[in-house]
């Protein structure tokens, strides 16, 4: 039998069965016996990862982040996606993978928390080079296979005011000495809005969070798609059951060539 090579899981078999598991372990960890009942789902998921047990700090941070990022809602495009093939009667791993596509981009999406914990490895916590690059986004040398970024990376394009939704997620947050960055984002929070002259989003929160959780920008990425799989499941199945005629189409308003507008 040809080897496995991974450090981040060991099986025993059982004696009379090779392909059966007698006792798993993750990063060491011996996982029926010790985690099962024992563990939280955000510490496996921070173990899975890292390759080493959070504190109790670290776990409590990845929670709150999880609740948050668990369903953006129906406007969100990625839930949005999942709902469009949901009502279409797809099957189940279409709907996620619908979400997983949209929500994989550089617009409210996990690429775009890529690019910020991107910007928080260079620019650290230095006032002056936020400064810098927020009044001149488009000299960043931050080099990407990816098209253009057409807005600053965790900032609202549309916004003009920072959502109350943001300000409660800042204040319960479980800020402390281990989260320097979020602590410096809470305390400067104000003066980058000035600078950007837009409200900060909850992808700014996820990648600043990801940063103090030691998490490397792949790790982030990646977390940040998963995280937001329950709200698209959800939704999915809750459009399925609803069907086409109660599927939220959101009014437009359109003008004419006289400059009469309509809504529709």
């Amino acid at each position: 039998m040809q080897a496995i090579h991974t450090k981040i899981w060991l099986e025993e078999p059982e004696n009379e069965n090779p392909y059966a598991t007698k006792a798993a372990y993750c990063h060491g960890y011996n996982v029926y016996d010790d985690m099962l009942g024992n563990c939280r789902w955000v510490e496996m998921l921070f173990l899975l990862l890292k390759g080493e047990a959070p504190t109790q700090q670290q776990a409590d941070l990845l929670e709150h982040l999880a609740i948050v990022l668990a369903n953006a809602g129906p406007r969100d495009a990625a839930i949005h996606a999942a709902m469009c093939a949901g009502v279409g009667k797809s099957v189940a791993a279409s709907s996620l993978m619908a979400a997983l596509a949209v929500g994989a981009g550089q617009y409210s999406g996990a690429r775009e928390v890529y690019l910020i914990m991107e910007l928080w490895n260079k620019l650290g916590t230095d006032e002056s080079q936020w400064k810098n690059f927020l009044l001149n986004p488009s000299s960043s040398d931050i080099v990407s296979t990816w098209p253009d970024i057409e807005h600053i990376p965790g900032f609202d394009p549309h916004g003009n005011v920072t959502p109350m939704s943001i300000m409660t997620i800042l204040n319960k947050l479980p800020i402390d000495a281990y989260t320097p960055h979020l602590q410096w984002l809470i305390y400067n929070r104000v003066f980058l809005e000035k600078q950007s002259t837009k409200p900060i989003t909850i992808t700014m929160i996820a990648a600043t969070t990801f940063i103090d959780l030691g998490l490397t920008l792949d790790e982030g990425e990646m977390l940040m798609l998963l995280l937001r799989l329950p709200g698209a499941a959800a939704h999915s199945l809750e459009q399925k059951k609803y069907g086409h005629k109660k599927f939220p189409f959101y009014s437009i308003e359109l003008e004419d060539q006289h400059g009469k507008k309509e809504t529709q």
